[in-house]
């Protein structure tokens, strides 16, 4: 199972790096361009087939080390995944209940 992660500077948050690439698109004649922000993008392989429970265990690395959460935002995502067996589906709905928190809490902070 592969996991990618997307992280990106939070709103409000300079990105000197965003800004370089808007202006050099402009220099070479992309003049619609009105903004950019850079981010990162970290693919992860996984032994997990629980998905909703390799989604949890990645969310926990991007608080412990992947994104700085003082200024990052981040978003999960599950690529490869078996499919699930009835006894995952208490897992799923607390894995949901998890995920709606966290986006929540994304978005407030």
């Amino acid at each position: 199972m592969k996991a990618r992660v997307h992280i990106m500077l939070k709103t409000g948050v300079l990105d000197p790096q965003g800004e370089a690439v808007r202006h050099a698109l402009g220099t070479l004649g992309f003049e619609g361009v009105t903004g950019g922000r850079q981010g990162k993008v970290i693919e992860l392989e996984l032994a997990s087939n629980d998905a909703a429970a390799a989604e949890i265990e990645v969310a926990k690395m991007c608080e412990a080390l992947l994104a700085n959460t003082v200024i990052e935002r981040y978003s999960v995502e599950i690529l490869c995944c078996a499919q699930l067996s009835y006894g995952s589906i208490t897992r799923l709905f607390r894995w949901k209940m998890c995920r709606i928190l966290t986006v929540l809490k994304t978005a407030l902070f």
